[in-house]
């Protein structure tokens, strides 16, 4: 086996616990790094099998990112550990659970087999990338099961340089594994594990890992595997329970006004373009979620095989799919082809998604409708992918209807269309629509009294005193209802 960097590391040093969400699952957090040995021997490229020793049954993979040693690294400070850093990729950190007895602490035997340390398959040039920026993901068979960023962990890059500085030599060269996040569990024979690190700009490409069954015995000389209670819940990570992408008050308080109502603050605040222009709804209305995005790009031929057949981006994106996520695709304003079927639409429901907005077609659109899952497209269309886009990528800012999504953004639909929300700006936004709202129900009361809309609407001076009155009275009225709202005049 050719080693994927070229020639072997002096040393793999791997760190035990250092994402956020990894620490609330095992249930403690660590007040600083703790650190494992793994030897040179056990890296690996993609698409090498991970070998799974014949007697052992708690495979367990760990998505992360591995930083490469570039210049020596002794007594460094935190501020200057980054600069050490030559190349960051992806690995997969992988070790049997039922081996971990025999060697408690060390982890050799459990973690330090032949191939257990695959990376790759491509290295980012460390200089060209924020180290609090990065994204880690990891798939099992196709399905999302680990996503977190480095603005999370416990122990900065920079910090576990100059840690481990002060009492071992980094060499050019050495191979740092930083933690995995959540989500880390258990394989089998015939399983595919994929990790991928980026920034959104730059990415290693998808480190791809099968797993296979060793073709003998375990030698009966030596430590055999075994496994109990603890061991299992350690190996599955049962105790970790994700928080909801969306609080629930936040999401209510988005339900509770108008779309046109945002759109009207959100332009009060110098944010005019933030409708999805050109979508109209397919099935359901009222939908609040954290966007997900999807990216097509124009159809090549000569490429469609590459990227549009099999586990393709499309495919993917619902996949990654969690509960509270609207799927946004980025179709360039193309409604000649379909961007979503009803199977797909159906799995995007089975996934608890809030909803899917495209800015191209879908079809079965019967179907659709009768899934109770909020659809909203710019057209319908019987055709298939090929006819005009190719899948691309998940997970990256998109333009959708004229709007810049970013992953994380709030999505906001009803009757009248759809809005992207800031999410640092949702709880004023919230405050303010409902304000603005409580002006408009007295307009709307006087004008069906037959008065002019001059000087009442907007809500002049002269209906001042009036309207604080009348909102005594409303049992939905707070404080807030004598202030003047941003963007109300």
């Amino acid at each position: 086996m050719s080693h994927p960097l070229g020639s072997p590391p002096s040393k793999i040093i791997a760190v035990h616990l250092n994402f956020r969400s990894r620490a609330e699952e095992r249930g403690r957090t660590p007040a600083h790094p703790s650190y494992f040995l793994k030897p040179p021997s056990s890296l690996a490229g993609t698409q090498e099998a991970i070998v799974r020793p014949r007697g052992c049954q708690l495979m367990g993979f760990e998505g992360e990112i591995a930083l490469v040693i570039g210049t020596r690294a002794r007594q460094v400070r935190p501020e200057d550990g980054w600069r050490h850093v030559r190349w960051v990729t992806a690995a997969n950190d992988a070790g049997v659970y039922d081996l971990r007895y025999a060697d408690r602490g060390s982890n050799l035997r459990s973690k330090g087999a032949d191939g257990f340390t695959p990376i790759g398959p491509r290295l980012l040039d460390a200089t060209e990338l924020d180290p609090a920026g990065l994204r880690l993901r990891t798939w099992v068979n196709g399905e999302l099961v680990q996503d977190d960023t480095t603005d999370t962990l416990l122990f900065p890059f920079g910090e576990l340089i100059a840690d481990l500085s002060r009492l071992v030599t980094l060499e050019p060269g050495d191979v740092i594994l930083t933690g995995t996040p959540a989500g880390a569990s258990v394989v089998g024979p015939g399983d595919v594990v994929e990790v991928e690190v980026g920034d959104g700009r730059l990415s290693t490409g998808v480190l791809r890992t099968p797993i296979a069954d060793a073709d003998h015995d375990l030698e009966p000389w030596g430590a055999q595997p075994r496994t109990d209670r603890a061991e299992e819940e350690s190996a599955y990570g049962s105790r970790y329970v994700p928080e909801p992408l969306l609080a629930e008050d936040l999401a209510d308080g988005l339900r509770s006004v108008a779309v046109a109502t945002l759109s009207a603050q959100l332009r009060s605040r110098g944010l005019p373009h933030m409708s999805i222009d050109g979508v109209r709804p397919v099935s359901g209305t009222a939908m609040v979620g954290v966007a997900h995005t999807l990216r097509y790009l124009p159809l090549r031929e000569d490429l469609f095989t590459r990227y549009g057949t099999g586990m393709n981006a499309q495919k993917r994106a619902v996949e990654e799919l969690r509960p509270g996520h609207v799927l946004v695709m980025d179709a360039r304003r193309d409604a000649t082809a379909g961007t979503l079927g009803d199977i797909l639409a159906l799995r995007a429901a089975q996934r608890g998604a809030a909803g899917v907005v495209t800015d191209g077609a879908v079809r079965d659109t019967a179907a659709i409708a009768g899934l109770g899952l909020p659809v909203y497209a710019a057209g319908r269309h019987p055709s298939v992918l090929g006819r005009r886009h190719v899948p691309w990528d998940t997970g990256v800012p998109i333009a959708c209807g004229g709007a810049l999504v970013h992953p994380g953004d709030l999505i906001v639909g009803d009757a009248d269309g759809v809005v992207v929300v800031p999410p640092d700006l949702a709880e004023e936004l919230i405050t303010d629509c409902r304000e603005q709202e409580r002006q408009e129900r007295f307009i709307t009361e006087q004008v069906a009294a037959g008065e002019s809309v001059d000087g009442l609407y907007p809500l002049g001076p002269a209906w001042r005193d009036a309207y604080e009155n009348w909102c005594k009275g409303e049992t939905q009225c707070s404080s807030a209802a004598t202030r003047r709202p941003s963007g109300v005049p």
